[in-house]
């Protein structure tokens, strides 16, 4: 299994900036991906970013396009979201996730992000 533990989030003015860290830990090795989500009050949770832990290749939702960047550093085991620009629409509690190889999906407990207008 792998654990995840987020740190980063907080309280932050819209056009203001937050960055998210994730440390995964247990059987890093079989790790294949890792990405963020974010599930708002009353929403469903979404896609924000993704990267594949060999080829560094990145996926991001057309609504945070511009605004964030994700980041790994493999020798940490750590995944990283900086956010720039922050909007209140951006309020969320964010989730880090890694996938196997084998398809399996492991979750953090979440982090809270809260933009002020």
């Amino acid at each position: 299994q792998v654990q995840l533990v987020e740190s980063g989030g907080g309280l932050v003015q819209a056009g203001g900036s937050l960055r998210l860290s994730c440390a995964a830990s247990g059987r890093t090795d079989s790790m294949d991906a890792m990405g963020w989500f974010r599930q708002g009050r009353g929403k469903e949770r979404d896609a924000v970013a993704a990267i594949t832990w060999n080829g560094g290749t990145t996926y991001y939702a057309d609504s945070v396009k511009g605004r964030f960047t994700i980041s790994r550093d493999n020798a940490r085991n750590t995944v990283y979201l900086q956010m720039n620009s922050l909007k209140p629409e951006d309020t969320a509690l964010y989730y880090c996730s890694s996938r196997s190889t084998g398809g399996a999906d492991y979750w953090g407990q979440g982090t809270q992000v809260t933009v002020s207008s």
